[in-house]
């Protein structure tokens, strides 16, 4: 739903250009192999940017911000793939379009979770097709047949629009009906726990093994230099 390229801030800071791509949403283990191919360890380096946002929401990825949280965008991304293949993802494209909510990332989770407040009408592209909408398929006005065909259709749905939040988008024509709008997300702290999904890469077992190697042989050491002292005085004692 969501495909990021990462980048290693403090590489970036150098000079270097180290990159990685995130789909979200995403696994711990997936975050970690990112972090872990562009030297992200916690250590030091802590800090990435999103150097490209790709999703197939158009207007979506100028929403987001260079450091947005990952976590955020893992829930976010999540909820698009429950609203895709019911029409859902359409709305909430619409809904970008109209740019209500859209401040922030947890303005569009809270968006994609609120999508009961607006009303979409696909194939409406301007105003004379809202007018016919409004009257043939809404019933929004009865006009008397034999006046039908002066009736200025166009005029109508211009007073519609003008009235109405809403907005004309490659969806359809999608208005703010005046739903009560329910603020279920509210920061990072509401953030459900299968979306938190950030996390540095493990030390890896390799240098652990290396590591607790160089202990032993340093634990060992001071026993095998005893050993030689008592070899040599047995061999003075004779």
């Amino acid at each position: 739903m969501i495909e990021l390229t990462i980048g290693n801030q403090g590489r970036y800071a150098e000079g270097v250009l180290a990159v990685a791509t995130l789909t979200l949403p995403a696994t711990t283990e997936a975050v970690q192999a990112a972090l872990s191919h562009i030297g992200v360890d916690g250590r030091r380096y802590e800090e990435i940017y999103i150097a490209q946002c790709e999703t197939p929401v158009p207007g979506l990825a100028a929403r987001i911000g260079e450091y947005e949280s990952i976590d955020e965008l893992n829930c976010l991304a999540a909820l698009l793939e429950t609203l895709d293949g019911n029409g859902g993802l359409d709305k909430f494209e619409a809904a970008v379009t109209l740019g209500e909510y859209t401040g922030s990332v947890k303005d569009l989770i809270n968006l994609a979770q609120n999508l009961d407040c607006y009303d979409l009408y696909p194939g409406v592209t301007d105003e004379e097709k809202l007018g016919y909408y409004m009257i043939d398929e809404m019933c929004a006005l009865k006009i008397p047949e034999e006046i039908q065909g002066y009736f200025d259709y166009e005029a109508y749905g211009r007073d519609t629009f003008l009235n109405e939040t809403s907005e004309f988008t490659d969806r359809g024509y999608i208005c703010n009906n005046g739903g009560s709008f329910i603020e279920h997300y509210s920061g990072r702290d509401d953030l459900p726990e299968e979306h938190r999904v950030f996390a540095y890469p493990k030390e890896k077992e390799a240098t652990r093994s290396i590591l607790a190697t160089l202990k032993q042989h340093r634990e060992a050491a001071p026993a095998a230099h005893s050993g030689k002292e008592k070899t040599a005085a047995s061999h003075d004692e004779r």
